[in-house]
Order: C-alpha cells, then structure tokens, then sequence
C-alpha cells in the first residue's frame, strides 16, 4: 500500500532538502488540528491544510479564506502533507518548489460538522467543518467542482463560510489580521529572518524553527528541525508556484 506522502516525498530529495519528510515526533492532541500558512509565492495564496489519517490534507486558497457566506474562494486541492511541515514559518529560496515567504497565519483545530464520516465527505466533494482558530473560527464547507477548465490537471474545489455568528458582510477584514500567531511577525519580517522565532504546536519539542529558516533544495542537510541551514545555492528545477 503507497504511503500517503508517497506524492509528497516524490516531489523532494530529502538527502538535498531541509523540508519535513514526516518523520518527526508530533505532539498529540485531543482534536485534530488545522494550519493556515500565508505563501507568497509567484501568486499569493493562502494554504489551509486540516490534520486527517496522520497527514495534513491540504488546499491552496488563491484569494484567502473570507467571513462571507457570499463569497466563493477557489481552493486547490494539493498532495497530503505531513504535520510537522504544519510548524513552518520561513522562506523557500526563489526558483525552489514553492519558492516564497511563508507564515503561520492561523492554527487551531477542527471537527466535521456532526457525525459526517470525513473519507466519505472528501470522497463525495462536499465536507462541512468547524474551525477554531486564533482567527478564524465557524462553520464552513469545501465543496468539489464538477467541471475542470485545466484539463485535469487540478482538482479544485469551493471555500465556503456557512452563516452563523462569525460569519459577516465583510469577509475580507479578516486578511488585515496580518501578523503570525506563531511569532506575531509581518511577511516582510519573515523574509528579512527578523524578530521571534514561532512557538511550535505541531511538533513535539520547545522550539520549532529559527527566525531565518530557509528550505532549499540545495543546501546541506541538516537534521534539526530548528537548524539554520548551509549557504544557499538555488536551483532551477521545479519552480512552481503553489504546494
């Protein structure tokens, strides 16, 4: 039976690249948890991934998630990701897999609306869920598209806030909340390898990664999860925007 990062894994050289391969100690919890990591990468997008089966199934939102049930937001489904890349805050070096800034912009933990059996939800293309974040919190719904413009290429599904006490006209005032709720730093920060290191919450250890913490393809190993990495050399493989 193929491992459920076997995509994931397929992607990486982990003899070249510092990115979690899911072997680190994660720490348990009582529900399972939820990331959302702010990448700017050649399109700004926000990554939701939500803890399930041992991996993080994940989506890439291109304009954010939003507070109006109005609104519709096109969620990317992606490969699963394993959770201690739920611990990341840092930089992706340009022309990398993902090459971008990335910040931990809310966490926090989830459940299916109910008794909803979640293999049979993501199966069927509709899956109703509760956050509780630091900044979002509610009820919402991913909902699969029939049809595909990209030629199959991507499996894109519908980020929806459902009406309740969160929800709100302005779905778009949750964005300016812009700061990490794992070191309270700005994207520009982030880049510059600046201020606080974020605290962990995936990981099973006091400290997750250093404020400059680069993952690259092409630096030497290092196999503290917090380590600071080599000198850089970038690579021109594999330059994709969204992961």
């Amino acid at each position: 039976m193929p491992s459920k990062l076997s995509t994931y894994r397929a992607k990486r050289d982990f003899e070249k690249t510092q990115e979690p391969s899911g072997t680190a100690k994660v720490r348990a919890a009582d529900y399972p948890r939820f990331v959302i990591q702010k990448h700017d990468a050649s399109r700004l997008h926000y990554d939701l991934r939500l803890e399930h089966d041992g991996v993080f199934k994940s989506w890439a939102v291109t304009k954010g998630p939003s507070l109006n049930p109005k609104d519709k937001r096109l969620a990317v489904e992606v490969e699963d990701h394993p959770l201690d890349y739920g611990d990341f805050e840092g930089t992706i070096p340009a022309g990398e897999y993902g090459g971008g800034t990335v910040m931990l912009w809310d966490r926090g933990f989830w459940v299916p609306e109910g008794d909803e059996d979640i293999n049979a939800a993501l199966e069927k293309g509709e899956l109703k869920f509760v956050l509780a974040g630091e900044k979002l919190k509610g009820r919402f719904v991913l909902v699969r598209m029939k049809g595909d413009k990209f030629g199959g290429k991507r499996n894109n599904w519908l980020l929806i806030k459902h009406k309740d006490d969160w929800a709100t006209g302005d779905g778009e005032a949750i964005l300016k909340k812009d700061k990490s709720v794992a070191s309270g730093r700005t994207m520009a920060q982030i880049a510059s390898g600046k201020g606080k290191a974020p605290t962990p919450f995936m990981l099973a250890t006091r400290k997750a990664f250093k404020p400059d913490a680069v993952w690259s393809t092409n630096v030497k190993k290092d196999d503290s999860p917090a380590g600071r990495p080599a000198k850089r050399k970038v690579s021109s493989a594999n330059k994709r925007a969204v992961h």
